[in-house]
């Protein structure tokens, strides 16, 4: 079998929650809470989740703009949690990341030239003439032009900023893009013509993504595999297809009945989900779900679900799929 390109194991951030003047920790968040997965080459792995299940963090402690508080994050078979800035900021060429605010990410002062050029000066590429061509090249591949590189950021709208962001994140020749909700800020409209280009560039650039939204109805597109995370944790997980077709977790089978559906006609289950998402500073004790879950069972209140691999390589964390749970479907 071929190795992985990323391999995250047992992966946790906990931000210490700090009052008074001497700034004492009562507690911690756990933003992610022991997460393993793995990313293959040429392939795109969703996250997604509810705002503050932990699905950017994760994106950012990959990236190392952040440093875990425990777990191992290897790309191509190296450590990255143990390296040194320096070290990691040269490996930053190989893992490049796509923002959500296209206009926030880009420097207003600076024109398009001067942005996309950073990362070249960065890799050693001193002539102007080499890194002009290179940017006039990268603008035209994302559907621009030569002539935009002379103008400012406020001066495009949000999908061409969001072009710019993208043409920014190849100008190293990345092999792992990680893109936190890039069209999540954008027109209905325009998000399908990021996502296409997304894939075009996939396919002719060899990338491997890994692409965090929260609209399921968005990530079914782009994603080959689809990581499904609650509260700091991966409650499922299972290629892209599976998961639309047969949800098992009942947050799952949550999000996916909030997703629109242009068929008036159409009936689909509605789960509902009861009340708000618990506060990650003190999350409930068993399946971090039990109190939004309709299917809620005893056992879900004391024990922890581990993330199970059924036989059709579907992983879910749920014990209506273990011996605890006295059913097994739902």
């Amino acid at each position: 079998m071929t190795q992985p390109l990323l391999k995250v194991e047992r992966l946790e951030k906990h931000f210490p929650v700090k009052k008074g003047v001497f700034g004492r920790t009562l507690n911690h968040v756990r933003a992610v809470n022991d997460i393993s997965f793995e990313v293959y080459e040429g392939e795109t792995l969703g996250i997604v989740g509810e705002s503050g299940c932990g699905k950017s963090t994760t994106g950012r402690l990959i990236m190392r703009l952040i440093e875990p508080t425990n777990g191992s994050i290897q790309f191509k078979g190296q450590e990255l949690t143990t390296l040194q800035n320096n070290e990691m900021r040269n490996l930053r060429k190989d893992i490049q990341m796509v923002f959500q605010d296209p206009y926030a990410s880009l420097n207003p002062r600076h024109t398009i030239e001067k942005i996309l050029g950073e990362p070249l000066l960065l890799q050693g590429i001193k002539s102007r003439k080499e890194r002009r061509k290179k940017i006039y090249e990268f603008l035209e591949i994302v559907g621009l032009s030569s002539f935009h590189a002379s103008r400012y950021p406020h001066q495009f709208s949000g999908g061409q900023r969001q072009r710019i962001g993208i043409a920014r994140a190849l100008m190293t020749n990345p092999q792992l893009i990680i893109a936190d909700e890039p069209v999540s800020a954008l027109d209905v409209s325009i998000q399908a013509q990021v996502l296409n280009l997304m894939k075009d560039l996939q396919e002719k650039f060899k990338l491997t993504y890994i692409f965090i939204a929260h609209d399921l109805g968005v990530v079914r597109h782009i994603s080959d595999r689809i990581a499904v995370m609650y509260l700091g944790k991966i409650v499922e997980l299972t290629d892209s297809e599976k998961l639309y077709k047969n949800p098992l977790h009942p947050y799952t089978k949550a999000l996916l009945s909030a997703v629109p559906v242009p068929d008036p006609d159409y009936e689909k289950e509605e789960v509902p989900l009861q009340g708000d998402m618990p506060n990650p500073a003190n999350p409930p004790s068993g399946c971090i779900f039990h109190t939004r879950c309709p299917f809620k069972m005893d056992v879900c209140e004391t024990t922890v679900p581990p993330l199970m691999a059924l036989e059709d390589g579907h992983t879910v964390a749920c014990h209506l799929y273990t011996k605890e749970g006295d059913i097994h479907d739902i």
